[in-house]
């Protein structure tokens, strides 16, 4: 350890001897006395649900405090109701056949990074996986909500130490450098690194030399096909779009209909509150929603109403206005055309198209501009159109006639595993597709007793006859 680190407060080396300590005991726990942890968290964590969501918009100024309590509760009841009943200690499963017996083990430590979008539901939802699957967590919240996130991470901690859990099961830093951060990602006696965050962040985990799972940018497209029934379409978009204003990474960000529905549709979100910028308006809002020095979007706009983020760009709307939606020509994709891209913000682009095809080909591009492996959605009655959207395009999550904040998230539109950290397979760099909860956090021993295979004999002579080839192998074999 530095001198300079030693300066600065933060003992990473003791951080670290404290979650490996703490998991060497929470190892020998039984599934009983797991569950009864993890069951204490979860309603510690229910109960303040209100207090935190407060928090987390007091402290941030982002989204509504009304759909974090909404965040708070798919963290803690939903995903507790998921994972309740899943074995994550001892003996899994057991195959008097293969002579194969699973023991579920935990990982070990894990570093887990949150977000300034869901400060306390990603907190939440880390420490319940994590507490189910006997690993010890060490929180590093955002910088800009700290204070909420800490929290969350204290709320937690006792409710586990009081139902019986090792000290230090839960760790949190107040504050650290970009520096320590890093060294903390790294460092030996970390088993994961849990990044939800920037992609920088998300890179720097990777990096870590550590495994980690990390998610990457949503910028979700969502296709009104002919069947769909415009008006419930353009109600769940507004529904989830809406949603803490836009602040899921999985949350549409831009609409692709075909030419002959493109009016009603514009009709429909009218009837919403939404309202279409002009190319004037398009090109003030391009300004103040996207940061061109960092080629992203400005944090001014995250998780800010419209009428607020229209009065930076100097543009006046009806103060009830629900979304901000510019008009795109099919070429105008990528870093040029800024609101194409992931904007966590009531603001949406719409793309217009002749046909299917050229539907599917519009929503290609835009998950290529960022979003690869996240999530499409659709509104369809077609089930063969569906499944063929689903065959040629990289989603880890295709959501049908859903909103998609609330669908990607699970356990409440779908049967999705609940989850506040969204894997995106390997379009999105990462190891899986799934909707991250406690398996994830299970390292699976396999006992492997001996016993005969028939058609594998052991490596014996037979294979050194050249002679024998593998059709007369499988002939005797009967295969």
């Amino acid at each position: 350890m530095s001198e300079e680190i030693r300066t600065r407060g933060l003992d990473i080396d003791e951080i670290m001897m404290k979650a490996r300590i703490s998991g060497e005991k929470f190892s020998t726990y039984s599934q009983e006395r797991v569950d009864q942890i993890v069951k204490a968290v979860y309603q510690a964590g229910f109960n303040q649900r209100v207090v935190l969501a407060k928090m987390a918009h007091e402290e941030t100024g982002i989204g509504k405090w009304q759909d974090k309590v909404s965040k708070n509760v798919i963290a803690t009841r939903y995903v507790y109701q998921d994972i309740r009943n899943m074995k994550t200690a001892g003996i899994l499963r057991e195959d008097e056949e293969t002579g194969i017996t699973e023991v579920a083990k935990p990982i070990g430590p894990i570093f887990a990074m949150t977000p300034i979008t869901n400060p306390t539901s990603t907190a939440l939802f880390k420490i319940l996986i994590s507490m189910k699957t006997r690993n010890p967590i060490i929180i590093r919240p955002h910088g800009s909500a700290k204070k909420c996130t800490c929290e969350a991470a204290r709320i937690c901690y006792e409710a586990a130490v009081e139902a019986g859990a090792p000290e230090d099961c839960i760790q949190w830093i107040k504050r650290s450098t970009p520096e320590e951060t890093l060294e903390m990602m790294g460092h030996k006696d970390i088993a994961l690194v849990l990044a939800t965050g920037s992609v920088s962040l998300v890179q720097a985990a990777y990096r870590s030399g550590n495994p980690a799972i990390g998610v990457g940018p949503g910028n979700v497209p969502v296709y009104i096909g002919t069947s769909a029934d415009l008006a419930f379409a353009v109600e769940q978009i507004v529904l989830s779009k809406t949603f803490d204003y836009g602040t899921v990474c999985a949350s549409e960000q831009s609409l692709v209909i075909k030419s002959n529905r493109a009016d009603a549709l514009i009709t429909e979100f009218k009837k919403r509150k939404a309202y279409f910028l002009n190319e004037a308006e398009k090109h003030r809002l391009e300004e103040v929603a996207f940061n061109k020095i960092q080629k992203a979007m400005s944090i001014d706009v995250i998780g800010q109403p419209a009428c607020k983020i229209a009065a930076m760009a100097g543009i006046e709307v009806p103060e009830d206005t629900s979304i901000l939606i510019v008009r795109y020509a099919n070429h105008e994709v990528g870093i040029k055309y800024p609101l194409s891209l992931e904007i966590l913000a009531p603001i949406l682009a719409m793309y217009v198209v002749d046909d299917f095809i050229e539907a599917i080909n519009m929503c290609k591009r835009i998950v290529s501009y960022g979003g690869m492996g996240h999530t499409i959605s659709i509104f369809s009655q077609e089930e063969d159109k569906i499944m063929y959207f689903a065959e040629v395009t990289n989603a880890g999550r295709l959501l049908v006639n859903t909103p998609a904040s609330q669908g990607a998230l699970g356990g409440t539109y779908n049967g999705l595993q609940p989850s506040l950290t969204l894997a995106t397979g390997s379009g999105g760099k990462n190891i899986t597709t799934d909707n991250i909860t406690a398996k994830h956090l299970l390292n699976i021993q396999r006992l492997a007793r001996r016993i005969f295979i028939p058609c594998n004999p052991d490596l014996t002579e037979i294979y050194l006859d050249e002679s024998i080839d593998a059709q007369r192998i499988d002939d005797e074999c009967g295969r």
